[in-house]
Parts: structure tokens; C-alpha cells; sequence
């Protein structure tokens, strides 16, 4: 299983990116799609994510800014960034709990993609 993500760039503030995350390979079943970031000298945090249920959950930091949505047909997340922030620079990484087969979960992370907003 790979998870590929891609929309990074550089924008202004008060900019939008979008960002997606494609996941493939052996997959049964994915539970879990979202999003984390790490900023320089920072520990990775957790941004937003979206269960198979549909309730979405955001950090505080990025709520009423961020909308993070999934393609179940195309196994494959989204995040729209809107009104960007400088503090939200950071390589951002689209993550997945995935069931490879049935009764088997595991964590799979993609290889992260650079967002960087400047002032």
C-alpha cells in the first residue's frame, strides 16, 4: 500500500492550496483518511481527519479554514486550505488506517508535501 500526496506550493497569506492524497495498492478496506504537519522544529501534529463515518475532526487551529473530504471510489483525501497562515507552514502528510485484508489494520503515511505561506 502507497499513499501519494500532492498540492503543496508556496501562496500568500490569506491564500488556498488543496492538497490530495491517492492511496493504491492492496487494499480491502480504508477506515480512516487525514491529514498531519511537522513545521521545522516542531512535533508532527495532527490536522484533520475523516473516518469512514463521515465525522470529521480538526485541530483548533485550522477549524473554519480548513475542510478536509474524502473520494471513497478513488480512495483518495482532500484538504482545502483556505485563508492560509504563515504559522501554517509546515510539510504536510496525508496518513491512512487501511485493511490491507479483512481483520488486519495498519497505519500507513505518504512521503509529505511542502506548504509554505508567507507574510
Amino acid at each position: 500500500v502507497q499513499l501519494q500526496a500532492s498540492g503543496g506550493g508556496l501562496v500568500q497569506a490569506g491564500g488556498s492550496l488543496r492538497l490530495s492524497c491517492v492511496a493504491s495498492g492492496n487494499i480491502f478496506k480504508i477506515n480512516v483518511m487525514g491529514w498531519a504537519r511537522q513545521a521545522p522544529g516542531k512535533q508532527r501534529e495532527l490536522v484533520a481527519t475523516l473516518p469512514s463515518s463521515s465525522t470529521t475532526n480538526y485541530a483548533d487551529s485550522v477549524k473554519g479554514r480548513f475542510t478536509i473530504s474524502r473520494d471513497n471510489a478513488k480512495n483518495t483525501v482532500y484538504l482545502q486550505m483556505n485563508n492560509l497562515k504563515p504559522e501554517d507552514t509546515a510539510v504536510y502528510f496525508c496518513y491512512a488506517e487501511i485493511q490491507p485484508i479483512p481483520h488486519y489494520e495498519y497505519d500507513y503515511w505518504g512521503q509529505g508535501t511542502q506548504v509554505t505561506v508567507s507574510s
